[in-house]
């Protein structure tokens, strides 16, 4: 395979050269694509990321939020990571568990691996991201496994975890079976900067290998994971750069396999213990923004991540605009809920407990979604793809996403969490089509009586 069928360095910057300084007749010819939801081409993508006029962003702003609305709707769907090891055979620049780092290490063991997951549960969670740094001796794929099988083993009070997510290092087909077989949801791993010179200095280790983690996503898929999440660490290049690159992956992997990601993920660098940042290439809040905005026109379809790098104040603003699920109530060190934490992968900018996150997502008119139907239905890989890109998603998301924040509120919520959220699910009932609406309400009324996990 040749990165050049996915990343081409040279086409990347001259397409960023010619799109320079564009004019308001260019932009607003690239909005009008972007409206019709089939994605944007890589010099549409370019004009948007050299755009800088205030009132045109306001109207990138205005494109992409409601492309996101069109797609996904009112859901924003909620989940947490939980970290597994910090021992790590990489010794990246960027992250706080990176080899030369003197702190103490940790790796849960599977008793603690439930006693965590017990945390998570209590707290409302129904879908998790699993978290390892890559050891080959302390986090083989056994480990792995066997870490997964645990979550989907413990249960708390009434709940527990339906899904499970994995960010594991690029491994081979082989392991990626196992991961299948295991029944994870989504396989997300991330390019960090597609910069080919700039990842060889920032990674040393196995992780350095540029290529391997370029086709760890056709090696998960060849192994039958349908749905892959791709993603960059924004703060390592040239932002514009990243963007474009990540904008190409998601091309190539829909063209070759008839998928794109379903996710990306815009984690924007935060400091962690003994790493370096390049002041260089800060990220702005605005040019953030613009990426967030632009990633949501030229793909439309994909699940788009934001986490608790971010302040509160910037995820309320990202969710408009194109974000479409969040982390919550993250903490990221093996061990960190419920008790103090200790080696952090990187630190966070929202610590506000789940609770007050379903809050303030209530007061923008938003609806919390736990739900995790898709997964379980075998709504993945292409099937999945064909019903965003349609726009069909909503018959099934929108009953699905009341039902699952049914139960939060039911078992998990706050008097005034419960008393917002019931107004909300009314309010968005209102807005069914009348048959299933009054399905709907049968089901939310069996939650009411003790029932749980119903879904379309």
């Amino acid at each position: 395979m040749d990165t050049n069928d996915v990343v081409n360095e040279e086409e990347v910057w001259d397409i960023l050269t010619r799109t320079n300084n564009p004019s308001e007749g260019q932009v607003a010819d690239v909005l009008a694509t972007a409206r019709a939801k089939e994605g944007l081409s890589l010099t549409d993508v370019g004009v948007l990321l050299n755009t800088h006029n205030p009132n045109l962003i306001d109207r990138m702003f205005e494109v992409s939020g409601n492309i996101k609305q069109e797609i996904y709707g009112e859901r924003l769907v909620l989940f947490a990571p939980l970290y597994l090891s910090s021992f790590c055979v990489n010794d990246c620049d960027y992250c706080g568990f990176h080899a030369r780092n003197p702190e103490p290490r940790k790796k849960l063991t599977l008793e603690e691996v439930a006693e965590q997951v017990k945390h998570l549960i209590d707290m409302g969670h129904k879908r998790l991201l699993l978290e390892f740094g890559e050891h080959p001796r302390l986090s083989p794929i056994d480990y792995v496994i066997d870490v997964i099988n645990t979550v989907y083993a413990t249960t708390s009070q009434s709940g527990e975890i339906r899904r499970v997510n994995v960010n594991l290092a690029a491994t081979t087909v082989e392991d990626y079976k196992k991961l299948k077989k295991a029944g994870i949801g989504t396989y997300q791993l991330f390019q960090e900067t597609y910069h080919q010179a700039t990842y060889s200095r920032v990674h040393h280790g196995p992780k350095a290998d540029y290529e391997r983690q370029l086709f760890a996503h056709d090696r998960a898929i060849a192994a039958g994971l349908d749905d892959v999440g791709l993603g960059v660490l924004y703060g390592l290049f040239d932002h514009r750069f990243d963007t474009l690159s990540l904008v190409a992956h998601a091309q190539y992997l829909d063209r070759k396999f008839r998928i794109g990601p379903h996710t990306i993920s815009v984690p924007r660098i935060q400091p962690a213990p003994t790493a370096e940042i390049d002041p260089r290439y800060t990220v702005s809040d605005v040019e953030f923004l613009k990426v967030i905005s632009i990633l949501r026109m030229a793909v439309p379809y994909t699940g788009m991540i934001i986490s608790t790098r971010e302040s509160a104040e910037m995820r309320a603003k990202a969710f408009e605009i194109g974000i479409s699920q969040a982390s919550a109530a993250s903490r990221t060190s093996p061990g960190g809920y419920g008790r103090p934490q200790e080696l952090q992968q990187f630190a966070t900018q929202d610590h506000r407990p789940l609770d007050e996150v379903v809050r303030s997502i209530l007061n923008q008119g938003l609806v919390p979604s736990f739900c995790t139907a898709c997964y379980r239905t075998g709504r993945t890989g292409e099937r999945i793809m064909s019903l965003l890109k349609s726009g069909e998603i909503h018959t099934l998301c929108r009953p699905n996403a009341l039902l699952t924040f049914k139960e939060y509120l039911e078992d998990y919520a706050s008097v005034n969490a419960r008393t917002e959220g019931n107004a909300v699910i009314e309010a968005y009932l209102l807005a069914m089509p009348s048959p299933l609406q009054k399905e709907t309400r049968t089901r939310l009324g069996r939650i009411e009586d003790g029932e749980r996990d119903l879904y379309f």
